[in-house]
């Protein structure tokens, strides 16, 4: 079981794999924490990273890929793992294939999570978060009890600036851009399975289950 998530900003992709991988009982993979644990660990990649990282410059893909390939072979990797937030990119897809190909192995299935992009944008340009204690909000989906206040701190609401709908639009434009060639990629390989990510949180992780370990 190695599959890859894929899915928008605000389409739920880390949460699902979060949650499927404890029922799946394989890891969740996230590519935002490999880089925190590798630099905490001081090794060698990890140095590495952190070069890029305090200049504000994205990790080579190379660094990644070779953080992966020494992640997934930890012991709760052993019954399978999901990638969450690498590859983002065809060329970051081709070079994970070739790498697992050296080790004789390969990615099982994909799953995307689609999500409309009105409702990206409406998920996504209602968060408002606290000035003083940083809790978050939501307009729709977690509002405060009085309108503009923090419910913990009492401090002001506010919403940052990537956060308007105009931002967000462009935010996705980009990642859209750029996932598109990816999801061909996997899909003329068969191994690209497309869920709904609109609706019930529960019944969306119960159709990923399936989709994914079916026969």
């Amino acid at each position: 079981m190695r599959f890859v998530f894929l899915g928008a900003p605000g389409s739920g992709k880390g949460t699902q794999a979060g949650v499927i991988s404890q029922r799946l009982g394989i890891a969740h993979v996230a590519t935002g924490d490999l880089f925190r644990e590798a630099v905490s660990k001081g090794g060698e990649l990890g140095r590495e990273a952190k070069t890029y990282m305090e200049k504000g410059l994205l990790v080579p893909d190379e660094i990644t890929i070779r953080m992966l390939l020494e992640r997934i072979v930890a012991p709760d990797c052993r019954k399978g793992y999901i990638l969450d937030g690498f590859p983002r990119t065809l060329e970051q897809a081709r070079a994970l294939d070739l790498a697992l190909a050296e080790r004789e192995e390969a990615v099982g299935r994909v799953l995307y999570i689609k999500v409309s992009t009105e409702e990206l944008v409406r998920r996504l340009s209602g968060r408002l978060i606290c000035r003083d204690c940083q809790t978050p909000y939501h307009q729709v989906a977690s509002p405060p009890k009085v309108a503009g206040k923090c419910d913990q701190c009492g401090g002001e609401l506010y919403q940052r600036p990537d956060d308007n709908p105009e931002t967000v639009r462009k935010r996705l434009d980009v990642y859209f851009a750029e996932t598109a060639p990816l999801i061909d990629h996997y899909k003329e390989a068969g191994r690209l399975v497309e869920i709904d990510g609109e609706g019930d949180i529960e019944k969306i992780g119960q159709e990923a289950i399936t989709t994914l370990t079916k026969d």
